[in-house]
């Protein structure tokens, strides 16, 4: 049991199956402390849900007779979104949630109806979302452990961040606000130490994470949608435009969402631009299509994938001698 919420909804379900316990009994099934338990009682007495003692050697904690948590009732539709989540929520966090989203979900099937449990089934069986992360999970898993931590308990860390224009990694303080899964990254977004700002790091670049004593207030203007909205149009960056050749057009449509603008031509080639934060990043986002594609601005752009192309085939040649 991770949370006071988990422990209040154990507590009525433990006082429904049996009434008149003790809150010695209570509190070892809880795992908690005597006075804790009856600071439970306090919170389900303010949340409406009616619980009485009853004194004596066969007295205990009862709830209201009569009194019966509401059944969890979903459509069909509904059923179908919870598991699916549970499902992202194993695919996303890994170790750090597999058992929670395993405990969970074995407790959800255990209360839907039949006909809700075979649509779960067939939602487990037939929809699936995976290869959702372009690093190793597993290996960012201890760094994810501790910054879910420290954003948790707002405690500050010092981190080793290897950046791809730095060749060594640098030591930065942070104060970690949140954790994002995007574009097949991790990433955490703080403030900074070093530049005074706040400012989002990939979690795969960190090489170690420490956790500080330090706690720390977040910023109270700090909104993470708001952030996250704004960040690429703050960030500077190079509108690449490239040309499919005939024969290679259908590769656009099926990465569409990825272009910013698409062009088809009257030779049947089509020319399509997509921004990107760095001159290296759009190289190898062209380069990734091969001779499919052709660079056609900026001129930098362009020079820098012929570079290394011209490079490239220099140490092909150099081994078929």
């Amino acid at each position: 049991m991770t949370n006071t919420a988990t422990r209040l909804i154990t507590l009525v379900f433990l006082l429904q199956n049996q009434p008149n316990q003790k809150a010695s009994e209570l509190a070892e099934k809880l795992g908690v402390s005597l006075r804790t338990v009856h600071r439970y009682f306090e919170m389900l007495d303010e949340m409406g849900i009616p619980v009485y003692s009853e004194r004596g050697p066969y007295g205990g904690f009862s709830l209201v007779r009569g009194y019966k948590m509401p059944p969890l009732v979903f459509t069909l539709e509904e059923a179908v979104a919870v598991v699916l989540g549970t499902g992202l929520v194993q695919e996303l966090w890994g170790d750090l949630y597999r058992e929670s989203s395993r405990g969970a979900l074995a407790k959800l099937e255990n209360l839907l109806p039949e006909e809700q449990a075979r649509e779960v089934a067939w939602a487990r069986s037939s929809l699936a979302a995976t290869g959702m992360h372009r690093a190793d999970l597993k290996q960012q898993t201890p760094a994810l452990e501790k910054l879910r931590r420290a954003t948790r308990e707002h405690r500050s860390v010092t981190m080793l961040y290897q950046t791809s224009q730095v060749p060594r990694p640098t030591e930065r303080g942070l104060d970690p606000y949140a954790l994002v899964h995007r574009w097949g990254w991790w990433y955490v977004i703080g403030f900074c130490h070093v530049h005074k700002e706040i400012r989002t790091f990939r979690v795969d670049r960190i090489a170690e994470v420490t956790l500080r004593e330090t706690s720390f207030t977040k910023s109270a203007e700090f909104d993470l949608q708001e952030y996250l909205k704004n960040e690429l149009q703050a960030q500077p960056q190079i509108i690449a435009r490239l040309r499919f050749d005939a024969t290679s057009a259908n590769i656009v449509a099926g990465n569409h969402s990825y272009w910013q603008t698409v062009e088809p031509q009257a030779d049947g080639s089509v020319e399509v631009t997509f921004p990107s934060p760095t001159l290296e990043w759009a190289a190898s986002s062209a380069l990734m299509y091969g001779p499919a594609v052709e660079v056609l601005e900026p001129p930098e752009l362009r020079t820098m994938v012929m570079d290394w192309l011209n490079v490239s085939a220099q140490k092909y040649n150099a081994r078929s001698l």
